[in-house]
């Protein structure tokens, strides 16, 4: 059977459908299954922020949902970190790779199978996704608005603020109702122009102003929404929110999100220096 670009749902609300099995294969005592569509969110294998949802495969439970390329001519997958292309590359088409214990003989090629994404622990997921962007996006402009920024950075954020998120961020990831980021305050950073040494010796002061802000947001109560340019793993998708600072908030991101500010209760973000030249930022979300 031709297998073709997974259809993607994880952006649309819909977290049950039946699909069709287009290939099946084994690999480490598992078996993996790519349909013609999914509800499942996998993680990426080029920045594994996001992790992969859970839930059920037909009465078999989805242990893990990668990101998969498969060759049309030779029609063989590849995985993860395995994938030897680019997205978009000719003769290649991306899929959803939903991962299952052990042996699995009753799912065949043709079938149509029930996919089922454990909602409530999408749902967290989302949220901690979400919560790290407000909370980026209030630390940007807080840096920006209080003097670190001793020259004119080159790259803004949506909402024109010096990106500190973007310039400085070495690692982000999301848990349930958590997202834990990791900035480097090196010699680099201080050549375009950031304060480094006074963003350290303020952090607890930065810290109450960056919760000030996002506070200042949840109580708007706005949509999020998401912006799909097509339906597949390789088109591209902007998450999307008016924090009333004249533009609106959009961010190219493919993960999932809450749906709307209405769904925290609470934003409470923690700034820790590390060492000398690096600090962390935790986000943590009480959901409603």
């Amino acid at each position: 059977m031709q297998v073709t670009p997974t259809i993607t749902q994880f952006c649309h609300n819909i977290w049950q459908l039946d699909s069709k099995v287009l290939l099946i294969t084994q690999s480490n005592h598992q078996t993996l299954v790519v349909t013609e569509k999914t509800p499942f969110h996998p993680v990426s294998h080029i920045w594994p922020d996001h992790p992969a949802d859970k839930g059920y495969l037909n009465e078999f439970e989805v242990i893990d949902c990668q990101v998969g390329a498969v060759e049309s001519e030779s029609g063989q997958l590849f995985v993860g970190e395995a994938i030897p292309v680019k997205r978009n590359e000719q003769g290649w088409v991306f899929v959803v790779v939903h991962c299952l214990a052990g042996s699995v003989d009753s799912v065949q090629v043709g079938n149509t199978v029930s996919l089922q994404v454990d909602k409530a622990y999408q749902d967290a997921l989302s949220r901690g996704h979400s919560a790290g962007h407000i909370a980026y996006l209030a630390l940007n402009k807080v840096l920006n608005e209080n003097g670190y920024w001793r020259k004119d950075a080159d790259r803004k954020d949506p909402h024109g603020h010096y990106d500190f998120n973007s310039y400085a961020q070495v690692t982000s990831f999301v848990t349930p109702d958590e997202c834990h980021d990791t900035y480097r305050l090196g010699k680099t950073l201080r050549k375009r122009g950031l304060n480094s040494a006074d963003m350290l010796a303020n952090l607890e002061k930065l810290q109450t102003l960056v919760n000030q802000q996002v506070a200042s947001w949840l109580a708007l109560g706005v949509e999020i929404s998401m912006d799909c340019h097509g339906e597949t793993l390789t088109d591209s998708r902007y998450w999307h929110c008016d924090l009333n600072e004249g533009e609106v908030a959009v961010i190219p991101c493919g993960g999932t999100h809450a749906q709307s500010l209405n769904d925290f209760g609470e934003i409470q973000v923690v700034l820790r220096q590390l060492d000398e030249q690096n600090i962390e930022m935790l986000t943590r979300v009480k959901p409603h």
